[in-house]
């Protein structure tokens, strides 16, 4: 049979208002092979790039890729010359269904909300989502249909996670998304709980959120949510802010430590031991910075990249001068910014030192982190922290599948899922590559790239 050579549409750069529905931009797979030619190969791996390589793809997995690669016969051809390929990336730390336009609540966790999400997700190139924590019932199912194939990124998570009576976490949720246990009896209860839900993770709130709250988590509850999560065969993230609170759950025996150190520098001996207990390390960066660059209107916040991804009433919200009045100064602006800067100084430190670094944002968790956009600014605050593009990209697939314990994504490899991300450029000469979208594909499903008029979608 005769190879067929098509060359891909290229979306065009203009704004995007509110979020695309799923189906929105999504194609069928092809039965026949689907071969992307004259491609530059990152392959999640590390190693240095594949120039002018060939990915060959078939029902979703991917074939083989390299500079001598043999088209089948009968495959379809994509001509990619120019265009640089990276796994998909995966988020270790989200959240889904907390957020409805500008408000957070319990009304957003539905259907509708969440699916949305994860196609804004899957638009920006992510493929993979963790959803760690404040999760209800609906997620179990939502979690299984992801998995099958039946929404547009792949999901994973937390189904409720461990909070502190009259403490953290500060959210509101309903009564069926978060546990907060009184005593280890109760603590080890609503592991169990989670456990027979098949949850893939545990996620414990520890500290004071900065100060903000009276208490923290009670240190034989934290004991007690380890032990019984490690007995059942799960890990345990924590969320921490605090140096001294970081120190408490590596001692103990946390797998995951689920937010940079932003007080203090990491002295030697915290490296040590997360290095030595290959404990992973998450910095959410981004988290900090969202705190304010929306307020104080930087650069990157005016792009057609960056505004696609916001409501209308986000983008009223971020207009409004009095609200960019009241969030680019006081206390809480001033303290996001120092914890940014002692976040950036600390990931540098730790990377340094080997330590097990994974990647996420805490993006859906508030209004103001961005799901599928702040994972990109993710990758060029890890970069402005000392990392190279390649380092970066690094942690953001391969590193985010190795955390998850998943072998079947995060590098481009013969066998491995074929969840990509095609952008314009190269990201290892300028990170900020990675936001000129082509397109991404999931499970060997495509959908062009997330910067599309609404006009042209049919949606506003």
């Amino acid at each position: 049979m005769k190879k067929r050579t098509v060359r891909l549409s290229r979306p065009s750069s203009c704004l995007l208002g509110g979020v695309l529905a799923f189906a929105s931009g999504f194609s069928v797979a092809e039965a026949a092979p689907i071969a992307l030619t004259h491609v530059r190969v990152i392959d999640g791996r590390g190693a240095a790039p594949v120039e002018d390589a060939t990915i060959i793809m078939d029902q979703g997995h991917i074939l083989a890729f390299g500079r001598d690669v043999s088209v089948p016969a009968g495959a379809t051809i994509r001509d990619l010359s120019g265009d640089t390929v990276l796994p998909g990336l995966i988020s270790d730390h989200s959240h889904v269904g907390q957020v409805g336009g500008a408000k957070s609540g319990p009304e957003n966790y539905t259907r509708e909300t969440i699916t949305a999400e994860l196609a804004q997700f899957r638009r920006y190139g992510v493929t993979t989502v963790t959803a760690l924590g404040n999760n209800g019932p609906l997620f179990d199912t939502l979690r299984i249909e992801a998995h099958e194939g039946r929404l547009p990124a792949d999901l994973f998570g937390v189904d409720q996670g461990i909070g502190v009576p009259r403490g953290a976490p500060p959210v509101k949720v309903a009564a069926d998304q978060l546990f907060r246990p009184s005593t280890v009896e109760e603590a080890r209860a609503d592991v169990d709980r989670m456990a027979d839900e098949h949850t893939d993770l545990v996620k414990i709130w520890v500290d004071d959120f900065d100060g903000t709250l009276k208490v923290k988590m009670d240190p034989a509850i934290i004991r007690a949510v380890v032990d019984e999560s490690h007995r059942r065969g799960l890990r345990v993230a924590a969320h921490i802010h605090d140096l001294e609170d970081a120190e408490h759950v590596v001692e103990a025996g946390v797998d995951i430590v689920a937010h940079g150190v932003r007080d203090k520098p990491v002295p030697p001996a915290f490296v040590q031991a997360l290095h030595d207990r290959h404990i992973w390390y998450i910095a959410t960066l981004e988290l900090d910075e969202s705190t304010t660059a929306w307020a104080d209107r930087a650069p990157w916040t005016l792009t057609p990249f960056a505004q696609a991804g916001l409501s209308p009433a986000l983008k009223a919200e971020f207009a409004d001068p009095k609200w960019r009045a009241e969030n680019r100064t006081g206390r809480k602006a001033q303290d996001a910014r120092r914890s940014l800067a002692m976040n950036l100084r600390n990931l540098k430190t730790l990377y340094d030192a080997g330590v097990r670094i994974g990647f996420g944002t805490d993006s859906g968790a508030t209004p103001l982190r961005i799901p599928g956009l702040a994972e990109h600014r993710e990758l060029a605050l890890s970069v402005q922290a000392g990392l190279t593009p390649l380092d970066a990209i690094h942690i953001a697939t391969g590193n985010a599948a190795a955390l998850l314990d998943l072998h079947d994504r995060g590098v481009i490899a013969p066998g491995r899922r074929a969840d990509l991300l095609v952008v314009r450029g190269n990201p290892l000469r300028d990170i900020t590559a990675v936001d000129d979208v082509v397109e991404t594909w999931e499970n060997g499903d495509a959908v062009s790239g997330p910067v599309v008029a609404a006009a042209e979608k049919g949606t506003n």
